[in-house]
């Protein structure tokens, strides 16, 4: 029963990552991507983020022409669009007061860790609460489709899982030649050590 929960929570936030909370989560933040999500290379206010938040829009709009929606459909496709959006610049305004926040307690002698902590999980609590409406949102529209909509959906959901599996083994790669034969920084340098007598 809990392999079979997993296995469906998966599925849905997959779906609800390709229709966009992808886009949603990203931020100019230098905090965790939501679980499950890849890893967001470059901020929002980067080149890596615009790139990423115009390919998303692409493939958005892309699939939107795909479907070919009824009138139902796209009043629910519109309010996941929106929801998206409003959630996403909500997230980027509170990583904002949360890096102001902190700028501002740098400048005390003795930092304050557990207020600093309490402010990060708050705002974690925060984003996590958007995630789940746009995710919400997205589903709401998901189930709405019918068969033939839904195979359309799946068949971009494989190309974008391809995708992240490609970029994940290519930094798997990078990752490896730079930390030697297994992965660990030092770790020949390490063998060699301990291999004197």
């Amino acid at each position: 029963m809990a392999k079979q929960y997993r296995i469906l929570t998966a599925a849905a936030a997959a779906i609800a990552l390709t229709f966009g909370t992808a886009y949603a989560a990203t931020s100019d933040a230098p905090t965790a991507p939501p679980p499950g999500g890849p890893a967001m290379m470059g901020g929002h206010g980067g080149p890596g983020g615009h790139r990423m938040e115009m390919r998303m829009q692409k493939q958005l709009d892309e699939l939107h022409g795909q479907l070919k929606l009824n009138a139902d459909q796209e009043k629910l496709w519109q309010t996941a669009l929106t929801t998206m959006k409003q959630n996403h610049q909500a997230m980027r305004e509170s990583h904002k007061q949360m890096r102001d926040q902190f700028k501002s307690m740098e400048s005390q002698p003795i930092l304050d860790l557990n207020a600093m902590h309490a402010a990060h999980q708050k705002i974690e609590a925060q984003n996590a609460q958007l995630r789940e409406q746009t995710t919400t949102a997205w589903l709401n529209f998901y189930n709405a489709l019918n068969d033939q909509q839904k195979t359309t959906v799946s068949t971009a959901l494989k190309k974008h899982f391809a995708k992240m599996h490609e970029h994940e083994q290519k930094m798997h790669e990078r990752w490896g030649k730079r930390g030697g034969p297994d992965g660990a920084p030092g770790a020949a340098a390490g063998a060699s050590a301990t291999a004197k007598p």
